[in-house]
Formats: structure tokens, sequence, C-alpha cells
């Protein structure tokens, strides 16, 4: 007989458990999977961020995570609802800081960003390959990645070409028809 299941909403730790993959144990390692789980989920505490770590694998100390925020130079900024979450500095040039993905701000800079540069979107079983002009495919997967979609396993990215790969053997086709989606709101986002 097994036990109930409960339909109480997963917390940050069960999402990353579902996700938990075998990851290696290295600082850099972990430090990229911090940096990763703070850009995809709310993160309020330290020792919210250690169960993270847990759940998939790593063992590590609040001291630890504290020794790494401060190596990532993650700052605590306030988040929509008013609570204060951790974010991490943005890539490149553009070092602002940035909490959980999927926000408001992430989808409509992904939208402002394909409108502008997205050529083409073609799809192949569960891989969508999307061109853009010469030198900007790494934007565009950057902006993709910091979205956070929940179908999307990951991107590579080339000169002018985005491999974006779905979680779905054969999700590709409605991922390559949302990024379509996406050039046809010209105008709607600031």
């Amino acid at each position: 007989m097994s036990a109930p299941q409960s339909s109480a909403p997963k917390s940050s730790a069960q999402r990353s458990s579902a996700q938990k993959s075998s990851a290696p144990t290295s600082k850099a390692a972990r430090q990229h999977l911090i940096a990763s789980v703070i850009e995809r989920d709310t993160i309020r505490s330290q020792t919210e961020l250690v169960e993270v770590l847990t759940a998939a694998g790593i063992a590590a100390t609040v001291s630890t995570v504290s020794r790494d925020l401060a190596e990532l130079e993650a700052v605590r900024v306030r988040h929509a609802d008013g609570s204060l979450v951790y974010a991490v500095p943005g890539e490149g040039a553009d070092r602002a800081p940035r909490s959980a993905q999927g926000s408001a701000a992430a989808q409509q800079r992904l939208s402002r960003i394909a409108n502008e540069l997205l050529v083409s979107a073609e799809a192949s079983a569960n891989l969508v390959v999307l061109r853009t002009p010469p030198g900007a495919a790494q934007f565009l997967a950057s902006a993709v990645d910091h979205v956070g979609h929940p179908d999307i396993l990951g991107t590579i990215a080339g000169d002018d070409t985005v491999l974006v790969i779905a979680r779905d053997p054969l999700g590709g086709a409605s991922l390559a028809q949302h990024f379509t989606a996406l050039t046809t709101t010209e105008g709607t986002h600031p």
C-alpha cells in the first residue's frame, strides 16, 4: 500500500530533485549549478540553496554556499512579490543582477531579441534550428536560456545558428512555432 500523494506545490528542492542528473562535484560545477538554480528558481535563503544542492546530490554546507555566492558576486534583490531573492550578475557587458528566470522582463527581452534577430525557425523531432544574422546566435541563445522555458532542455549556439533541444521527443515543431510567434509581436513590448 502506497502513501497518498500530496497536491501541494513543489519546493525548489523538490523541483531540482526531479531534474537530478549525474553532475560532477567540483567547485566549478557546484558554482555553475548555484548560478543556474538562482537564475531558474526563486531562492530566498542560503539554507534553501543548500537543500536544492543536496537534492541534486551535491553535499554543501551553508558556509560553503556563502563563499560560493560571494565568489559568484551574487546579491539579494527585491522580487516582484516584494521578498528578497538571490541574483547573479548577467554575462558579458550586461553585468546587471539577474534573479529567477521566467520573469516578465526575461520574456520581454526574448521577444525583443527574437523580433530583431530571428531569421528562421525550423524543427525536426525534438530539435529546432534558429537562424540569425552572422555573429548574433549566442545573443539569442542567451536570451532563450534566461527565460528558462520548461520545454527546453538546452541550447547550443554557433555564429549564426542556435540549436534548441526540446525535452519532448516530438516537441520541436511546437517550439519552432513559439519562436516564430515571438517575431509577430513587434511593438508590443517596450
